[in-house]
């Protein structure tokens, strides 16, 4: 291996999985992913012992090189998960994690990294003009999964820079667009003062607005799992699961034009796992039309192009394309 040329650990902590991979950074050659590894974090006590697991299952020795994404932000001495009990302490990283060198990061921090490395291959158009990244502008990043991750990447146009801006927008307050979800919201209002849009727009909230529709039907519904739920949305098999995907659906299209119209965004890319085992039903659901329903606004929203990444693991490639960014002289810039 050139000099230029190294292995770091990468690793991708979410509300319910934790991936790791040994990524191939620097040079010319475009960032590698050897084998990856997908823990369960209620298995594990820490970071600690999921990183010393995953060492034992490759079944060699990692390198003293680490890119972390976390699900929470990257602020204080003390980081805890906003969708998993455990906490990092990153003063701790380097002796806990047997590494010389590190970098944390957002989860959509990484996502938004990840966005500017991929090739046209890994987006699939949704709506909007079919075009390529701006050389210079903003893309706006939304995607589901336990929660709601939301990042902007500013590309700066000459020598391929670029910046990652790391939000908490998903913990904005969900604003109803109909009657339907005028209810939605007066039902999580009995268990929250403050209803964000991650309690509509997420793996999880499935459950809230299955159940929600049940009400409004008077219907009696055994209690079923997000899990179920979203298994018996995609099958098909279930007329009101398949409601509750499509409410989904219409409140994310309107979720990431808010975001869209905030961040001055000629492109947005739909990410996160949940973005991903959905695509195939955003185009017949009433994301488009939720999406460009912003008023006078509506002719500037059918301009913005709209696609969902299909790249397997993009959180672990941002990872490493951050590192790469914060040490170049291991790679490009």
């Amino acid at each position: 291996m050139s000099d230029n040329i190294r292995e770091i650990v990468v690793a991708d902590i979410g509300g319910t999985h934790a991936r790791f991979a040994i990524a191939t950074i620097g040079g010319d050659e475009p960032i590698k992913l050897g084998q990856i590894v997908t823990l369960k974090c209620s298995n594990f006590a820490s970071l600690q012992t999921a990183w010393h697991s995953f060492g034992e299952q490759i079944g060699r020795e990692l390198p003293r090189a680490a890119a972390i994404a976390l699900a929470t932000p990257i602020k204080g001495d003390v980081l805890k998960m906003t969708n998993n009990p455990w906490v990092i302490r990153p003063a701790l990283v380097k002796e806990k994690l047997d590494v010389d060198q590190f970098i944390l990061v957002n989860d959509f921090g990484a996502i938004g990294h990840a966005v500017q490395h991929v090739s046209a291959d890994d987006l699939t158009h949704l709506c909007g003009p079919q075009k390529n990244m701006p050389g210079d502008g903003i893309v706006t990043i939304v995607g589901p999964g336990t929660g709601l991750g939301v990042s902007m990447l500013l590309r700066l146009g000459e020598n391929n820079d670029y910046r990652v801006v790391e939000t908490e927008a998903g913990h904005i307050d969900f604003a109803p667009l109909d009657s339907i979800e005028d209810f939605i919201l007066a039902r999580l209002r009995k268990d929250f003062t403050r209803v964000s849009v991650e309690r509509v727009v997420s793996g999880p909230a499935i459950v809230t607005i299955y159940n929600a529709l049940a009400a409004l039907e008077n219907r009696a519904v055994a209690e079923r799992s997000d899990v179920e739920i979203w298994s018996a949305a995609l099958d098909g098999n279930d007329e009101l699961a398949e409601a509750a995907l499509d409410r989904f659906c219409m409140c994310l299209g309107a979720v990431a034009g808010d975001f869209a119209l905030v961040h001055g965004a000629s492109n947005v890319v739909i990410a996160g796992g949940l973005g991903h085992r959905i695509a195939h039903k955003l185009k017949q659901s009433g994301f488009v039309e939720r999406f460009h329903a912003k008023g006078r606004f509506k002719a500037l929203m059918e301009n913005i192009s709209v696609d969902i990444i299909s790249h397997p693991q993009p959180g672990l490639l941002g990872c490493a394309a951050a590192f790469q960014k914060k040490y170049p002289s291991t790679g490009r810039k």
